[in-house]
């Protein structure tokens, strides 16, 4: 119970609902898209029932992450992974990603919401399993929680987030950092590269930043390079 009260604890649960927000648009985008062909009285049921199923999927698949991280060179690659994920998530979006046929019939909602969001969920699984490293032995409880807190800020709040955003762009860009901060603290911990690494929170601290800078400077590149090309 001690452990619940660190900050390293609430850190990781702060840096889980944040990825959740950013990452979880898309998946509030396909909630959308698949109850809408649902009689007004089923929409709400497909929504809450979909959601359900699909953060229960989640949990089993970041449960299983956890586990193989531990697996020599496996956070390198769920690093570089990230670091792709973050450098993504600062370009500008293509219309027309969504394509997500709508059934009129409340199961069939339901299943349609639970693949599509289990396809879409790599990078969530990714980026939570990564904030939860600094959890201990809690991981999957911090997991869990990070879970259910984000859920009515998806479901219901995605609107007012996706605004936000937009307003304010800079809410994106640490996101993005966030991501390589997180990647570079998995590259740091990854078990096969430890005895090669000097030792000292110092110098992981220093890695995570790196992260964060790589995420910056490679996501600003290709901003700059895409809208050159637009403007050509």
């Amino acid at each position: 119970m001690d452990a619940l009260m660190t900050a390293n604890f609430w850190i990781a649960v702060g840096q889980i609902i944040l990825i959740d927000i950013l990452l979880g648009g898309d998946n509030a985008v396909v909630i959308a898209l698949a109850c809408r062909n649902l009689p007004p009285k089923q929409r709400t049921q497909g929504i809450i029932y979909g959601t359900a199923g699909a953060i229960v999927l989640r949990v089993i698949l970041i449960a299983f992450a956890l586990a193989l991280l531990a697996i020599p060179y496996l956070k390198l690659i769920g690093a570089i992974l990230l670091i792709w994920i973050g450098v993504k998530l600062m370009q500008p979006e293509n219309e027309g990603d969504h394509n997500i046929t709508p059934s009129d019939k409340l199961w069939g909602a339901v299943r349609t919401v639970i693949i599509a969001d289990l396809v879409m969920s790599v990078d969530n699984v990714l980026a939570i399993a990564g904030a939860a490293q600094g959890a201990g032995e809690h991981q999957l409880a911090l997991v869990i929680f990070g879970l259910l807190v984000s859920i009515p800020i998806i479901v219901w709040g995605s609107t007012f987030v996706l605004k936000l955003m937009e307003r304010f762009p800079i809410i994106i860009l640490l996101g993005a950092m966030l991501l390589g901060w997180i990647a570079g603290q998995m590259a740091y911990t990854d078990p096969g590269l430890k005895p090669y690494l000097p030792v000292g929170k110092l110098w992981e601290y220093a890695a995570a930043a790196g992260g964060a800078a790589f995420v910056f400077a490679v996501g600003k590149f290709l901003q700059s390079r895409s809208g050159s090309k637009a403007s050509q």
